[in-house]
């Protein structure tokens, strides 16, 4: 299915009031529009109103605490970079932040939706879909600061509206870490299915940069053989200990792929699982009666490093080329609602 204008469609014009979480400041000055409210995702051909922002007229089925609630992209948006990106963070990384969330979004309502809950589009539970701040919850995280916060990022939204990413026609699973280890992860060697546009890359962070991106953590050797033998009955651990941790075979990003645990196959994602480790790109040491995980970076490793799109902005680059850093041979999606150029760049 090609997609020639940005997801949204207009069933019927109905002037209504719309139960939304967040009441919010607005940075510019736009004539008052009509929401629309569509009982299904409109059909990703069908054309904008030229009246109005695309995010205000594409409805978005949020999961939220055991009740699903329905709020516009805009309003969805705002919730999601609030949640998943430090508000401090460039201007060009928060707008990043905006259209991969936006993409994201657009892909499980349309391409692949969430079998977890059938029910909404998306839920905030960033272990299923993302995460997603509520206003309480901003108020409660910014307190006197939060008109200056939340009016930022709604500023990112709309300076992004309606902008996403798509490969061969349709929108991306656009997923996103914290940090990379230097490199990103390729999808297959996290999950199942192996995206062409979810390639390894280069990602410019560093120790010197990023707080915690070195992270050390120790379990005692009882706590691990435990953990292991409870995942793997299987695992043997013999009195020689040069046997306990072998064959670790790494990705070209530098994680660990699979190793042998106790004689046992061990993937790296399972691992960091067991763990709780902060990424799969870990060396370990046995030092006495410890065992010690040493972590670079934080996350799958997948999609866009979000330290590495706020160095890339310090760095000079706009949201668009951040993306297209971090995302391989996708394009960009233009709403055809006409939005003021001032707030484009």
């Amino acid at each position: 299915m090609k997609i020639i204008a940005i997801v949204s469609g207009i069933l019927t014009a109905l002037a209504m009031t719309i139960a939304i979480l967040v009441s919010l400041p607005t940075p510019y000055e736009y004539s008052p529009e009509e929401a629309y409210s569509p009982t299904d995702p409109p059909a990703l051909e069908a054309p904008l109103p030229r009246t109005a922002r695309a995010d205000g007229d594409v409805m978005v089925r949020v999961l939220l605490s055991g009740a699903v609630v329905e709020m516009s992209m805009e309003q969805y948006l705002i919730g999601v970079v609030a949640a998943e990106m430090p508000v401090s963070f460039e201007f060009h990384a928060l707008k990043a932040q905006a259209v991969a969330a936006r993409t994201d979004a657009l892909h499980k309502m349309h391409v692949s939706p969430r079998m977890q809950h059938p029910e909404a589009h998306v839920c905030g539970d960033f272990t299923c879909c993302v995460a997603f701040s509520t206003d309480e919850r901003m108020r409660e995280k910014w307190g006197d600061n939060y008109n200056e916060h939340v009016s930022r990022i709604h500023s990112a939204v709309i300076a992004t509206d309606g902008v996403f990413l798509a490969y061969s026609g349709e929108p991306i699973l656009a997923v996103f870490h914290a940090s990379s280890a230097g490199m990103t992860e390729t999808s297959g060697n996290v999950w199942m299915a192996d995206k062409p546009y979810l390639q390894s890359v280069e990602s410019p962070e560093t120790q010197y940069v990023v707080p915690g991106f070195v992270s050390a953590m120790t379990v005692s050797v009882s706590d691990f053989i435990q953990t292991v033998s409870g995942t793997y009955p299987n695992a043997v651990f013999t009195d020689d200990e040069e046997t306990w941790i072998t064959d670790m075979i790494y990705t070209e990003s530098g994680r660990i792929a699979h190793l042998s645990l106790g004689g046992v196959q061990v993937s790296g994602t399972a691992l960091r699982a067991m763990f709780d480790l902060r990424s799969t790109a870990v060396s370990i040491a046995l030092l006495d009666d410890e065992v010690v995980f040493t972590t670079h970076g934080f996350g799958h490793g997948v999609g866009m490093s979000q330290h590495g799109a706020n160095i890339m902005a310090q760095n000079g680059k706009t949201y668009r080329e951040i993306l297209l850093a971090y995302y391989t041979g996708v394009e960009f999606v233009e709403p055809v609602a006409v939005i003021p150029q001032s707030i484009r760049s």
